[in-house]
C-alpha cells in the first residue's frame, strides 16, 4: 500500500508539467472540476458511489515531502522556483460530493473540486483512481445483494483481488453496498467490518478421516463452527456434519452451518438441506460459494434453492464483467467563467453543479435533474453536499 509520505506523487507526470506551465503563466484563479462517468459498462444501468473517504483523507494530507521534491528535481523538467512553490503547496479548496453508498447514473456529477487551478489539477489522477475502482466494486456488490434477495452475502475476494490495496477497498466497498461481512481480517480491523470464516479443504485433507476434521474444528469453535462439506463427496460430508452436530447438541453445543463450495450448487443444496432436516437439524445453515456473482445468485434465488447465505469472491472483487469505466474529471469553470469541452462524444457540461433527485408519492426514484450549484428545485432532494471547505 502507498505510504502517506509519497502519495502526493501518485499522479500522472503531465499533471506536474501542466502545473509548472500554470505557475509560469501566473494562472492562480480558482477552478472547478467535475467528476462523472460518461457511459455504462455492458449490462449496467446504475452505479453506487464509493471512495470519497480516501479522497478526503488524501486532500487533507496533501503535501510533497523532501524525498518527493528531490525525485521531481532529478527529472530535469522543473524549475527551481516551481519546486520551491511545491514545497509549501497544500490543498486549500472545497469539495462537493455524493455520499458514499448513494445511487447515481451516467453523466451525473459524483464529486466537484473547487480550488486554485494548480491544486485542483494535481489531485485529478488520485481522485479518479480511488472513486473509479471503489464505485465499480460497490456497484457489482450491490447487484449481488439485490440478486440474493433476503439472503446475506459476504466478501471472500481477498486472495484474488488485484493487490493489497484493492483487497482492502473491495472489503470496504462491498460492505458499503450491503454485504454482511468480509473474510479479510485487516479490513475488519481497519474499517470495523464484521469478519466471517469457515474452513479450507486443506484443513479437512490434513486429517485421515473427514469426520475427524469436523470434530476437531467443532471442538475449537463449539458454538460458531461452519464446516466445509465439499472436499470429497458433499452428500457423505453432509451426513458426517449431521453426525457431528448431534454429538455437539448432546454437549449443549451447536453447529452453525455447512458450506458447499462448487459443483452443482443447486442440486447439492437441495440434497444437503434434506439430509439435515431429516436428521432433525433444521437450524443448521447452508452457505454457497465458488465463483458466484449476481447472475448465479439470480438463478439460485429464482429457483428458491435453500441456501441461507453466500460467499462471493473473485467476480465481485475484480468486477469481472465490468472492470473499468469511462470516468472523467473535467474543468467546468475557471475564475467566474463556465468552461466546456466540445469534442465529439466527449462534451462536458459547464459550471459548478448540483444534482437533484425527485421521487414519486411512494418514495420511489422518479428522475434525477442536473442543475447549476445555485439553482433550487422545491420538489427535489439535493444530493451533492459540501464535504470539505477550504480543506477543513
Amino acid at each position: 500500500m502507498v505510504s502517506h509520505e509519497s502519495v502526493a506523487l501518485l499522479t500522472d507526470l503531465y499533471e506536474f508539467t501542466m502545473a509548472q506551465a500554470y505557475f509560469n503563466d501566473h494562472k492562480t484563479e480558482r477552478a472547478t472540476f467535475s467528476l462523472f462517468v460518461r457511459s455504462y459498462p455492458l449490462n449496467r444501468g446504475f452505479f453506487i458511489s464509493a471512495g470519497l473517504h480516501d479522497v478526503l483523507k488524501f486532500l487533507e494530507n496533501f503535501a510533497l515531502d523532501e524525498p518527493a521534491l528531490d525525485y521531481l528535481s532529478m527529472q530535469n523538467l522543473f524549475m527551481h522556483d516551481f519546486l520551491k512553490f511545491l514545497e509549501k503547496l497544500r490543498f486549500t479548496g472545497d469539495v462537493w460530493a455524493l455520499p458514499e453508498g448513494q445511487l447515481f447514473f451516467k453523466d451525473e456529477p459524483i464529486l466537484e473540486v473547487t480550488a486554485p487551478i494548480i491544486e485542483a489539477q494535481l489531485v485529478e489522477t488520485f481522485i479518479i483512481n480511488q472513486i473509479n475502482l471503489q464505485s465499480l466494486i460497490a456497484t457489482k456488490a450491490a447487484r449481488c445483494v439485490h440478486a440474493a434477495g433476503k439472503r446475506a452475502v459476504v466478501d471472500f475476494a481477498l486472495r484474488r483481488t488485484h493487490g493489497i490495496d484493492a483487497g482492502m477497498k473491495v472489503a470496504r466497498s462491498s460492505y458499503l453496498a450491503g454485504f454482511a461481512g468480509t473474510s479479510n481480517v485487516l479490513a475488519g480491523k481497519r474499517y470495523e467490518i464484521p469478519t466471517v470464516r469457515t474452513m479450507a479443504h486443506s484443513f479437512v485433507s490434513s486429517f485421515g478421516d473427514e469426520i475427524d476434521a469436523f470434530r476437531s474444528y467443532a471442538a475449537s469453535f463449539p458454538d460458531t463452527a461452519t464446516l466445509l462439506i465439499y472436499t470429497y463427496d458433499t452428500i457423505a460430508g453432509a451426513r458426517k456434519a449431521a453426525e457431528v452436530a448431534k454429538e455437539m447438541a448432546a454437549r449443549g453445543q451447536r453447529l452453525k452451518g455447512g458450506r458447499i463450495d462448487s459443483s452443482d450448487l443447486a442440486w447439492l443444496a437441495i440434497k444437503v438441506r434434506k439430509i439435515l432436516d431429516e436428521a432433525g437439524l433444521p437450524d443448521i445453515k447452508i452457505i454457497g460459494s465458488g465463483g458466484l456473482d449476481e447472475y448465479d445468485l439470480t438463478e439460485l434465488s429464482g429457483a428458491q434453492i435453500p441456501f441461507d447465505s453466500y460467499g462471493v469472491g473473485t467476480k465481485m472483487g475484480t468486477s469481472s464483467d465490468a472492470p473499468w469505466s469511462y470516468m472523467a474529471y473535467k474543468l467546468v469553470e475557471y475564475g467566474d467563467k463556465p468552461v466546456l469541452k466540445t469534442s465529439p462524444g466527449k462534451i462536458s457540461w459547464p459550471g459548478a453543479k448540483q444534482l437533484f433527485r425527485q421521487r414519486n408519492d411512494q418514495g420511489q426514484l422518479e428522475q434525477d435533474i442536473i442543475g447549476l450549484r445555485d439553482e433550487r428545485i422545491a420538489s427535489a432532494e439535493t444530493l451533492l453536499g459540501k464535504v470539505m471547505e477550504a480543506a477543513r
